[in-house]
């Protein structure tokens, strides 16, 4: 069956927009573009001719036109290059209104420009734990007083410590806090062999037998454990730690293979030790800078976008570059764009004001109207409607 409206006529396509004030719109809103509808709904018998239907505008739809109008919240600044480029609600240099600028960040803060107003913004690790603006954000949140956030109090036997997610009162249940004279720690006694169920108490070095040696378990000394990359694979005692543990089928453990198309090698990851794993996840290539035990270290890298390794293994993009697709490429920051091609000027387009590159490099808004980009959009309004004598009605 046919798709087409009866009356054979195209309907205009009208484009919903985000509205602040004036709208903004892709380029492509600053046309009227006509396009068949697509599927519609069977044909019913009607009792009106197709010359009686009610004219296209009675639809209800609204059809957008250029503007130079700003946008709610928008403006044009006296040291502004485009027209509507300050966002009064955000700039913290043209903060509620032109040349009103945020103070600088200093005693743990910052300020932005929030809703039009400059707001204090603490840095990570302080907080404003007093509410007066004058003096900043005066209280480090690493003390015991105020553990993470403002007023949090860590008990006598829980002091406020570093772990891997941040600052928190104590240790994780199963770890006990020690400390070797320059720093505290949390440890986990049950197995470590320099503090096996205490702080400081270290096992006795022993004889190495069978790959394996007496050491912490449980939090006692004296308990038969494995070497590195050895395992009791086969649970006898007689044998000792007869498998080793950094091959494809006993990978870092026991039992532990490596999926095809993957190796076990030592990963490192940010200042951890390395680490058996199986390598490298499909899309990653494994990178080596050293070797332990004989077998590589390294970690794995997505070499069509790592700066590190971009393209191929050590081959590292420059301060300010990005890795596009194996190719070190100028980063440009949100909101500009290297449209020449040239490094020396750098990200040198504003595309989020610059309507003859909105949005993106060449991307034109309507220049005869003077209609304006803003946040890589250009700015549309509800068209003016024409009576039959050639008047505006809007």
């Amino acid at each position: 069956m046919s798709t087409e409206p009866r009356d054979g006529k195209r309907k205009p396509i009208v484009f919903l927009c985000f509205t602040l004030g004036a709208i903004l719109a892709p380029p492509a809103c600053t046309q009227r573009v006509d396009v068949s509808l697509g599927s519609q709904p069977p044909v019913t018998e009607t009792f009106v001719t197709p010359d009686a239907e009610a004219p296209e505008a009675a639809s209800g739809l609204t059809q957008y036109c250029p503007s130079d109008e700003c946008p709610t919240g928008y403006t044009t600044c006296p040291l502004s290059t485009f027209r509507c480029q300050v966002n009064l609600l955000t700039d913290r240099n043209n903060c509620g209104a032109c040349g009103v600028v945020c103070p600088a960040g200093e005693k743990g803060a910052s300020f932005e420009c929030v809703e039009g107003k400059c707001a204090l913004q603490c840095n990570t690790g302080f907080g404003d734990c007093d509410g007066i603006v004058d003096n900043g954000c005066e209280t480090p949140l690493s003390v015991d007083d105020n553990c993470k956030s403002c007023g949090t109090k860590c008990a006598a036997d829980k002091p406020c410590i570093w772990r891997d997610d941040g600052y928190a009162c104590g240790c994780r249940d199963g770890e006990v806090l020690c400390s070797n004279g320059l720093y505290v720690t949390c440890l986990d006694t049950s197995r470590d062999d320099n503090n096996c169920g205490a702080c400081g108490n270290v096992c006795p070095a022993g004889l190495v037998e069978r790959n394996s040696y007496k050491g912490c378990v449980g939090g006692t000394c004296g308990n038969d454990k494995c070497i590195p990359e050895w395992g009791n694979c086969d649970g006898a005692s007689g044998n000792g730690c007869e498998t080793r543990t950094n091959t494809n089928e006993h990978c870092g453990a026991c039992g532990r293979a490596c999926s095809p198309g993957e190796e076990c090698r030592y990963v490192q990851a940010g200042f951890q030790p390395p680490k058996l794993t199986c390598t490298c996840p499909v899309g990653e290539t494994f990178c080596p800078f050293s070797a332990l035990n004989g077998l590589p270290v390294g970690q794995c890298y997505d070499l069509r976008s790592s700066v590190e390794s971009c393209g191929a293994c050590g081959a590292a993009c420059a301060t300010g570059q990005r890795c596009d697709f194996g190719v070190c490429r100028l980063d440009c920051a949100a909101g500009t764009e290297d449209c020449n091609g040239s490094r020396g000027d750098g990200c040198e387009v504003n595309t989020n004001a610059d309507p003859n590159n909105c949005g993106g490099c060449g991307i034109k808004c309507d220049g005869v109207a003077g209609q304006a980009c803003v946040g890589g959009r250009c700015v549309v309004k509800p068209c003016d409607e024409v009576d039959a004598g050639g008047g505006v009605t809007r």
